[in-house]
């Protein structure tokens, strides 16, 4: 099971606080483990408009704004750009499938600032990553649910609503979510 383009939505009761009521896009899966982006925990400290001062980018007037999420707990002060596909940097972006791609490279975020960027995206500061054969342990523990990824979700300025809506495009309502993990 490839799981890359795909959300992961975390249960209630999964055990770490980083992940409550977390939704994970995947950016890449296989045998040798996988990496994530947080897509609906905002950085509640830091802004797009700071971190190009930061980076010493110039804006123009064509720059778009671009919110700033707290991507996972491993490499916090590295960035990620979960873009729309029409983006592509030469040998950089990794192009997760036809509707999504990640750049990690400083080259994106000069191209927002100069509006010649993704027609949507996000930028996420560190990562979610799991070793060989932990996510699906996870999964298999109901620590996680998963669907696909749609971009009205996955670029929706509505992070509080992220979850929910995640979990609706699965038929299921939150409040009958139990924190106790069961087998059948």
């Amino acid at each position: 099971m490839n799981l890359s383009g795909k959300l992961l939505i975390a249960m209630p009761g999964m055990g770490d606080p980083r992940f409550d009521h977390s939704v994970v896009f995947i950016c890449a899966h296989s045998d040798d483990g996988a990496m994530g982006l947080i897509v609906n925990k905002p950085a509640r400290d830091l802004s797009f408009d700071q971190l190009q001062e930061q980076l010493g980018i110039t804006r123009t007037d064509r720059s778009k704004a671009i919110r700033v999420h707290f991507g996972g707990p491993v490499e916090h002060a590295r960035g990620f750009v979960l873009h729309s596909a029409d983006y592509g940097g030469e040998g950089t972006t990794l192009q997760v499938d036809d509707q999504f791609g990640m750049t990690a490279t400083l080259d994106i975020l000069e191209a927002i600032a100069q509006g010649r960027g993704p027609s949507e995206s996000i930028l996420a500061l560190g990562y979610a990553g799991w070793g060989p054969g932990q996510l699906e342990g996870e999964i298999l523990s109901n620590g996680w649910l998963t669907c696909d990824a749609n971009p009205d979700l996955v670029f929706s300025d509505q992070d509080d609503g992220k979850w929910t809506r995640a979990l609706k495009t699965l038929g299921v309502d939150p409040l009958t979510l139990s924190s106790a993990a069961g087998h059948a």
